[in-house]
């Protein structure tokens, strides 16, 4: 099994994420080619909680300019984690 560090990259915070915090619902960048089974289990062996659901999509590359060069923003994939209900939030995001 590779890292769970490796797996997940970062949390994505926004007001929409802090909002979804309160139903313990978080977002997080992945590696692209991880799976939902690999999501979950470094999840449970990061924060230590029990996860429910996992949820996953690709955000595709859009295309950017920064004058007159142009070029593309990468490809990133985003896992929804849903926590159980008798599971405790994660301290990493108490102060958001």
């Amino acid at each position: 099994m590779k890292d769970p560090r490796d797996i997940i990259k970062r949390p994505v915070i926004t007001e929409r994420t802090a909002g979804m915090m309160n139903d313990l619902k978080y977002v997080f960048e992945v590696d692209i080619r991880s799976n939902k089974v690999e999501i979950k289990k470094a999840i449970e062996a990061i924060f230590n909680v029990k996860v429910s659901n996992v949820n996953t999509l690709r955000v595709p590359a859009k295309p950017k300019r920064y004058g007159r060069h142009s070029g593309y923003t990468s490809e990133w994939k985003k896992a929804f984690v849903t926590l159980s209900k008798d599971s405790k939030p994660l301290e990493f995001f108490e102060t958001v």
